[in-house]
């Protein structure tokens, strides 16, 4: 094994936060901004590049730095280690509703590739880096379907998606098209694409964008029901418009005068 071993216990329903416990000298990475809460003893550590063990040289940090830019990630990650002599635990949160979906990666043969900001936490060793779509047709106008994170290791990630998770084993040959926005992580046996929703009233009516995910077995893959874009565009279109009334009735609006908003 080359991951750190680590321990970890799930807490909540909708808002849920992973607890994870380090013996000394363990190490788990994660984005900046997903922490929750440590105890004193664990000592946080800026890195350059994907995480992985592997990176020895600048060269190797650069690449590794550089995939993770053009998935719009940061450059740097954060390293929390135990440097205490006992057990200790640090706690990291997703950033909107939904749930934590824990993952080892042995079990899946060392990959797991997902939605670029679904990568919440993992033990130190595993790489996270970008999977390019073979058809670069996809790439420029599927969206979500082009850029997505790579997880690989032998050790636990963890994931996070809104709503409702289901995961779907699809089987040698059976197909399962997803809305792109909805499709979390699918393990590296599955093979997909992204298709052009054909139909000019699907298209213009239906409300669902112009491309949706094909996924081909065998694999494992799995759905969100509440995408964070489709959430942020709800709470956009019931947000109080510029130059109109912040009243309205609606909840956002009270919010606005809640928090200091002007009234008209």
């Amino acid at each position: 094994m080359k991951n750190h071993e680590i321990d970890y216990k799930l807490f909540g329903d909708d808002m849920q936060f992973v607890e994870i416990e380090l013996d000394p000298e363990e190490t788990v990475i994660a984005e900046a901004g997903s922490l929750m809460m440590m105890n004193e003893e664990i000592q946080m550590e800026t890195i350059f590049g994907d995480g992985s063990s592997t990176q020895n040289g600048l060269m190797d940090k650069l690449l590794g730095a550089g995939k993770r830019v053009l998935t719009g990630e940061s450059l740097f990650m954060t390293t929390f280690t135990n440097k205490g002599t006992g057990k200790k635990h640090v706690s990291f949160a997703s950033p909107y509703p939904g749930k934590i979906i824990p993952i080892d990666l042995n079990t899946i043969n060392g990959k797991l590739i997902c939605q670029k900001d679904a990568f919440l936490a993992a033990a130190k060793g595993v790489s996270v880096g970008i999977e390019f779509q073979r058809k670069i047709g996809a790439g420029f106008f599927g969206g979500e379907g082009f850029i997505m994170q790579k997880l690989a290791g032998d050790g636990m990630a963890f994931i996070h998606a809104g709503g409702t998770i289901h995961q779907k084993d699809l089987q040698a040959g059976e197909t399962l098209k997803v809305d792109t926005g909805c499709l979390v992580a699918m393990t590296g046996g599955v093979d997909y694409d992204i298709e052009f929703v054909r139909g000019v009233k699907t298209a213009l009516f239906g409300g669902e964008g112009l491309f949706f995910a094909t996924l081909k077995g065998p694999g494992t893959v799995w759905v969100q029901s509440l995408p964070f874009s489709r959430l942020a565009s709800r709470v956009f279109a019931a947000a109080p418009q510029h130059g109109g009334s912040k009243d309205e009735g609606s909840i956002v609006g009270g919010l606005f005068n809640i928090l200091g908003g002007d009234r008209k």
